[in-house]
């Protein structure tokens, strides 16, 4: 058991909760000033977040807890740091400083407090993947929901706030399920600290352990609303193709949350020897199917980029919580891999749709569609004077960023889609070594709709950037900044070295699956921190 030999674990959430604090006294007109506030304070988590990631990692793995109040466990608010919980930190940074540099252009100033709504929400995301509490995990989801109800309205508009109204009523229904389950589970148990929580579900027998499985599912429900898993996710195209870019960006990562506490919470509580069994995995794997085919079937029938990019972002959710269902060390491994490599690109597609977006007359859309559906244009026409035209430079851009984003999101090769895919379909396949193991049928199952999905993700991408660069009815060209492209081909080049170093990074995933599926490690940690001065007992009733 390590013990955090500083306060560094803490920075992730102190950072930007003062940040954001801080800029509420300044008027909006200030603008320089909160640009300045908010992209250092984001450069500074990306730092601290490859610091605690750097420090996981070193000497064969270690977790780190942090005792709020410097009171005892299980009694104590404490702040568990291992391999996954670092490796969302650092997603989350990275994902958060290229919005930030993109709102700068123009959203920033589209509404009232962006910058302090955004690291508020920051705050809620670090809390969220730190946490080891399940009543602050609650905490922590409310604070980035209510920054994330703040951001999702930004901009305002009709449709802007029909969406945005759907969310917040949704999460709001979600956040009682929350409450209510943490309800059942502490009434048997008398605790909320998750390790803790492992050591005594293991004892509990009967009615008792009836209620907190029943109190466990309905967090479950909670947490897969969050995810965006079907059925419950009608919500979410609509609400993130409604957002601003830089908002849908970070958003990118929220469903990734539902995710991480499902993964979390399923194996450290059910999963371990002594207390497995199987509780909830094939729910999981069914669900995180039908999720698949569901956003699959949207890409097809989306028109609209924004969409189709909500739709992806189901896709990848339904990859996701396939691959918790499954409950394979390898499988969770490569799934852990997807999730870095379909967020940064997720994110890139945001910012990039809104790009194109400028050079595109909506009535020229529709017009280009009805022309589509009913064989109009087809004559041949003259040929005209030029033989060719030369493509201006920024569609070129835009055109090239618009492929990666495609092959990624596809899981074509050679980026780090496919490689996320070919990971789990080899630990699939060939669970223990070359020629061993037994092949499940749900691999066969998972398979396909992996490769479907992509299939169907290739035909919607080409389809629409055809209609976007080789079919423009208006031809012009759309006036974009530096600092709006920057940060798109940022996150894409991330993608590319995610490629390039897919041998370490796989190598710190394994370790960090490995951790997941064997908790023991975990709740020793949290059982045994020690405190920096201990209470003096004697004093206490």
């Amino acid at each position: 058991m390590m013990s955090a030999p500083s306060h560094l674990i803490i920075a992730p959430i102190l950072i930007p909760l003062l940040a954001g604090a801080l800029l509420l006294f300044f008027e909006d007109r200030e603008r320089r000033l909160k640009d300045a506030v908010s992209i250092l304070t984001s450069a500074a988590l990306v730092v601290v977040a490859a610091v605690l990631l750097f420090r996981t990692g070193a000497d064969g793995g270690r977790i780190f807890v942090y005792l709020l109040g410097n009171w005892p466990s299980p009694i104590a608010i404490n702040l568990v740091l291992d391999r996954l919980s670092a490796m969302m930190l650092l997603l989350t940074a990275v994902l958060a400083l290229p919005a930030l540099v993109f709102s700068i252009a123009r959203w920033q100033r589209a509404g009232a407090h962006f910058h302090s709504l955004f690291l508020f929400l920051l705050v809620g995301l670090n809390g969220a993947f730190l946490t080891g509490d399940l009543f602050n995990l609650f905490v922590f989801f409310e604070v980035l929901l209510a920054a994330s109800y703040g951001l999702m309205l930004h901009g305002s508009g009709q449709l802007r706030v029909r969406a945005g109204m759907h969310y917040i009523v949704i999460n709001l229904a979600a956040s009682l399920l929350f409450l209510i389950g943490v309800a059942m589970i502490y009434s048997v148990t008398g605790t909320l600290n998750m390790a803790h929580l492992a050591i005594v579900l293991q004892g509990l027998e009967g009615e008792s352990r009836f209620m907190a499985e029943a109190g466990a599912g309905i967090l479950g429900i909670a947490f897969l609303v969050k995810a965006g898993s079907w059925p419950l996710n009608f919500w979410l195209p609509t609400a993130y193709s409604a957002a601003a870019a830089p908002v849908a960006a970070i958003f990118a990562i929220l469903t990734k949350v539902g995710v991480y506490v499902l993964l979390r919470f399923s194996l450290l509580l059910f999963g371990s020897e002594a207390a497995s069994t199987g509780f909830g995995e094939q729910a999981l794997f069914f669900v995180g199917m039908a999720t698949i085919l569901f956003g699959a079937i949207g890409i097809l029938a989306s028109q609209a980029l924004g969409r189709l990019a909500g739709y992806s972002v189901l896709v990848s959710s339904g990859t996701l919580l396939a691959a918790v269902g499954f409950a394979q060390t390898g499988v969770t491994a490569g799934a852990l891999f997807y999730l870095i490599s379909s967020t940064l690109t997720l994110s890139a597609f945001f910012m990039l749709i809104e790009l194109i977006a400028r050079g595109q007359d909506p009535a020229a859309d529709v017009l280009a569609v009805t022309m589509e559906a009913y064989g109009e244009g087809e004559e041949e026409k003259e040929e005209a004077e030029e033989v060719g035209v030369t493509i201006p430079e920024t569609l070129a851009v835009l055109g090239v960023s618009f492929a990666a984003c495609g092959i990624l999101l596809a899981g074509l090769p050679p980026l780090s889609g496919f490689v996320a895919k070919f990971a789990m379909l080899t630990s699939m396949f060939n669970p223990d070594g070359v020629g061993e193991g037994v092949i499940r049928h749900s691999s066969w199952w998972l398979a396909s709709f992996l490769i479907l999905s992509g299939f169907a993700t290739l035909i919607a991408m080409t389809r629409a950037g055809i209609s976007a660069f080789w079919a423009r009815i208006d031809g012009e060209v759309p006036r974009v900044l530096l600092v709006e492209m920057a940060p798109v081909a940022a996150l894409l080049a991330m993608t590319v070295f995610l490629t390039i170093g897919a041998g370490p990074v796989m190598r710190f995933l394994e370790a960090a699956a490995a951790d997941l599926h064997s908790p023991q490690a975990y709740i020793q940690s949290v059982m045994e921190a020690v405190q920096a001065v201990p209470h003096a007992r004697e004093v206490l009733p």
